[in-house]
């Protein structure tokens, strides 16, 4: 869906656990330059094609990737995207989630507790083979070098001007992004959109929620007309206002 002239929120499905969940990467670009910010599940190389295609940049335009985080449904598919690129494309993440997203820890959310707990999960007719192989991802997920870490406050000089803002809670160095041109708040998981309605972090997937609220306080510093929530999608109208809402508690 096009969000604004050169912003196109990205509508990918994913099956997981037997449920079918929309993610909604997204995709910045002008004459010189595409950016995709974050990568999608594992295995969805073809339908970021697709949709890329579909918005009428051609994949092999990508020439940079931004990472809001490191969590499994938002770096999935970076591999696959970068191994298929015709050309080198520069990946970008906050500090403190590079060792993650670069394999040299563990992700966080990924406990052998929560590992077994999502196996055990599934629906009584997923296959053994297919168990196995949703456990071997868990246990090993993807994992990519970062090429340049972003800071809190620091315009990029693309596509009009991005300004990353660090919103950590969800994850400790998780990072949402305002495109300038646009007003546009890239919001990765540091808000959802439930029935239209836009909503602080989601509790259950937030490792610490009083922090991600607290966050909120600073996308209360910029002229926001939309939205665009990793899970949720689209939120129009009186962003500004809704959000010095889900700041103030």
């Amino acid at each position: 869906m096009q969000v604004a002239n050169g912003v196109e929120m990205l509508e990918i499905a994913a099956t997981v656990m037997g449920k079918v969940h929309i993610i909604h990467p997204t995709l910045i670009w002008d004459q010189d330059t595409a950016i995709l910010v974050d990568a999608g599940y594992p295995g969805q190389l073809p339908k970021f094609r697709e949709s890329m295609e579909k918005a009428g940049v051609p994949f092999d335009k990508l020439s940079k990737i931004i990472m809001t985080h490191q969590d499994l449904d938002h770096i999935g598919s970076l591999p696959a995207i970068l191994s298929e690129s015709p050309h080198r494309v520069e990946v970008l993440a906050n500090e403190v989630e590079k060792p993650y997203i670069q394999g040299e820890k563990r992700l966080l959310k990924l406990t052998p507790e929560a590992i077994a707990q999502a196996i055990d999960s599934l629906p009584a007719e997923v296959p053994e083979e297919w168990r196995m192989a949703f456990k071997a991802v868990l246990e090993n997920p993807p994992k990519t070098k970062v090429d340049k870490t972003v800071a809190d406050g620091e315009e990029l000089q693309y596509c009009g001007g991005i300004t990353v803002i660090n919103t950590p809670g969800h994850t400790p160095g998780h990072i949402s992004l305002y495109h300038k041109q646009s007003k546009t708040l890239i919001a990765g998981d540091a808000m959802i959109v439930v029935d239209g309605q836009l909503l602080g972090p989601d509790p259950q997937y937030t490792l610490d929620l009083n922090l991600s609220i607290e966050s909120l306080k600073k996308l209360t510093r910029y002229d926001i007309e939309t939205v665009i929530c990793y899970h949720g999608g689209l939120y129009k109208g009186n962003a500004n206002e809704r959000i010095a809402e889900l700041a103030n508690g």
